[in-house]
């Protein structure tokens, strides 16, 4: 294959059209993609001006941009990448690239253009602006509409704000409600899974060890289920008012070595509950079950967010016009900014982690002092520990069934 013969293939095969004219303005060739693109075969436009192949104003002044570049050598066709109109056959346009560049033969000069098709590139971009004129449209309708909300929600909040406020309160306690839910049931549920599971392997293998540390982690896990179904069912009580205290005449001490001895068996390793009593007497006048649910709570507490080899202090103190309890530990503490939260239903302070809870405890322990006309204090250092003081007044006259 020789030079020319290879040249003409490469023509005849290129994707962009190909078109080559005079000096007069004349079509000497076109290949097939022209052909393709303009509606023509090459016999209807070989020997014809170019301009056939222009829509107006090209049309008619094609001859001149030939003519003055011929002359002055100023540009208006010859070039790169500018965007013209093509006029077909059929009468239609189509929009394409054109570079057009003078090629000077041995004994003459003609000029070959590159046309490159933009239909579909030109579609896409008006499918783009209909589309964003679209959006824009339904932007501002719906901006519209977004401004007639916002003030009609203005208005009903002006109306009704402590709705609001109190709607927002109750939004924040379901969503506690149901991120502590999901976790605390999910947890202990999953070890008592997977406990059976592997107690009915070592059953197999007679493997009695491992079987009494799976079913004591089965049994944990029930406590844990346990003490949150009991957490709800006193605050459902509370909330429906279902919970009345019943002042007696107990021994505080008593109750409080039976806590101390209860809460020893589940602390952690070297983990111990020193407890000391102050005062001539022990005999307060008080609700036993609501104080010992609250002494209960607030030494669990001590024990979870403290570690090992640490050592949890209890007191009680009776007063001519006070009872006193304390709990201190050594722990994790509580963040300063999450200390105002601390008695809200469901609320646990940020640095917990993995540590089980409802947030429910603290809530409690305060509604149940409250009933006894007592109220809770607390004092707390990030990663120093913690320190709750209930306390009772002693002066009040009650009606009192005694137990002695």
């Amino acid at each position: 294959m020789n030079d020319a013969t290879l040249l003409h293939a490469i023509i005849d095969n290129a994707i962009d059209g190909i078109i080559t004219i005079d000096r007069r303005g004349l079509i000497e060739s076109i290949n097939p993609s022209a052909c393709k693109l303009f509606g023509y075969s090459p016999e209807e436009v070989i020997g014809r001006n170019i301009s056939v192949l222009m829509p107006e104003p090209d049309h008619s002044r094609h001859d001149q941009y030939l003519h003055r570049y011929q002359t002055t050598g100023e540009r208006h066709i010859i070039g790169i990448g500018r965007e013209v109109r093509g006029l077909k056959k059929d009468g239609s346009q189509f929009p394409f690239r054109l570079a057009v560049s003078e090629v000077i033969l041995s004994d003459r000069t003609i000029y070959a253009g590159f046309i490159n098709d933009l239909t579909r590139e030109k579609e896409a971009e008006e499918r783009i602006k209909n589309h964003a004129a679209q959006l824009e449209e339904l932007v501002e309708e719906r901006t519209a509409s977004l401004r007639k909300t916002v003030q009609a929600l203005q208005e009903a909040k002006e109306e009704v704000s402590l709705s609001l406020e109190k709607e927002k309160e109750l939004n924040q306690l379901k969503s506690r409600f149901v991120s502590m839910a999901s976790h605390e049931f999910r947890t202990p549920l999953s070890s008592v899974q997977l406990s059976a599971s592997l107690i009915e392997k070592y059953s197999a293998q007679k493997d009695s060890t491992n079987i009494s540390k799976h079913v004591n982690k089965i049994k944990n896990a029930v406590g844990n289920l346990t003490t949150i179904l009991n957490d709800f069912l006193s605050l459902e009580r509370l909330e429906a008012g279902r919970v009345e205290p019943t002042f007696t005449r107990f021994d505080l001490v008593k109750l409080s070595e039976e806590i101390t001895e209860e809460m020893q068996l589940i602390t952690k390793q070297n983990q111990n509950i020193i407890y000391e009593h102050t005062g001539l007497s022990s005999i307060v006048v008080l609700d036993q079950n609501l104080l010992k649910n609250c002494i209960i709570n607030l030494i669990a507490n001590a024990i979870k967010y403290s570690g090992e080899n640490t050592f949890i202090e209890f007191n009680t103190e009776v007063t001519e016009s006070q009872y006193i309890i304390t709990i201190s530990d050594n722990g994790i503490g509580i963040p300063e900014a999450d200390q105002k939260h601390l008695f809200q239903p469901f609320f646990r302070a940020h640095n917990t982690g993995n540590i089980p809870g409802t947030g429910l405890g603290l809530n409690i322990v305060r509604r149940y002092a409250g009933l006894m006309n007592g109220y809770v204090q607390f004092e707390s250092v990030i990663n120093k520990g913690t320190k709750f003081t209930i306390s009772f007044s002693s002066n009040d006259e009650k009606n009192v069934h005694s137990n002695y």
